[in-house]
């Protein structure tokens, strides 16, 4: 496990597994041992037949700015092949407990897209759901392809993926892309009491209501990896390269 994500069992019972961001230095930017703890700590909850719910949470002005730079560069010099990525992705696609995250600030690139996997999101209204992935000659990533354009149809999700417009918290909610904005003080407590909601249910019953009302997982996991190739394509190509330079070089 990693320092920069923080795993506890939060709720009267604990049973709400909470996984939380924890490199506010660095925007919470998520480096390959970060989406190992977070596989793992997915997995355990689902296993422990205590957890009835897993929730997601930042830090104050960041969920996720996305991936750390440096790894992405290991994956486009050939050291990685981001197998820790695509591991998480899938535990995030298959869980059968609900999953309820929290967004203040920042939430760039996988920082959105792992919301799509959401059950319940809440988010201050100014924060910035933003993924860039064309900008930086990319594609998009966590089955979002097929999720966004089902959540909150073509043009919205086309605006979001390829045309890289970044939502604030109040257009995410009323694209339907999250579902409720809530002040920054409001916000942990809203999305533990919706997590203890769902907790207080049947979970059968729930586990069965959610399988119903989301997509076939498996159409999304192959989505993911057919998104995973193309992105790993696409990282080691030469339009990607000059994408980076120039957003280095900005950074500079």
């Amino acid at each position: 496990m990693t320092d920069h994500i923080l795993i506890d069992r939060a709720g009267e019972t604990g049973a709400l597994n909470v996984i939380r961001f924890n490199r506010p230095d660095k925007k919470n930017a998520i480096t390959r041992a970060m989406y190992a703890a977070m596989a793992g700590a997915l997995s355990d909850g689902e296993a422990d037949e205590t957890v009835r719910a897993h929730v997601m949470l930042g830090t104050p002005g960041a969920f996720s700015s996305g991936n750390d730079m440096q790894d992405f560069m290991a994956v486009a010099m050939g050291a990685s092949k981001g197998e820790e990525v695509i591991d998480f992705l899938i535990a995030l696609a298959t869980v059968t407990k609900p999953v309820v995250s929290g967004v203040d600030g920042l939430a760039i690139g996988i920082g959105t897209t792992i919301h799509m996997h959401c059950d319940l999101t809440f988010a201050t209204p100014g924060s910035r759901f933003h993924t860039p992935f064309v900008d930086l000659a990319l594609v998009p990533e966590a089955g979002s392809s097929l999720l966004a354009p089902a959540a909150i149809g073509h043009q919205k999700a086309f605006a979001l993926l390829a045309a890289g417009l970044p939502f604030s918290g109040d257009e995410a909610e009323r694209a339907g892309l999250i579902y409720k904005t809530v002040s920054a003080e409001d916000l942990e407590p809203a999305v533990f009491g919706a997590a203890e909601h769902l907790a207080a249910k049947p979970p059968k019953a729930l586990a069965i209501a959610r399988r119903l009302v989301k997509p076939d997982p498996g159409l999304v996991i192959a989505r993911i990896r057919e998104e995973g190739e193309l992105f790993a394509s696409q990282l080691k190509s030469a339009e990607a390269l000059a994408a980076f330079q120039a957003f280095m070089a900005r950074k500079k």
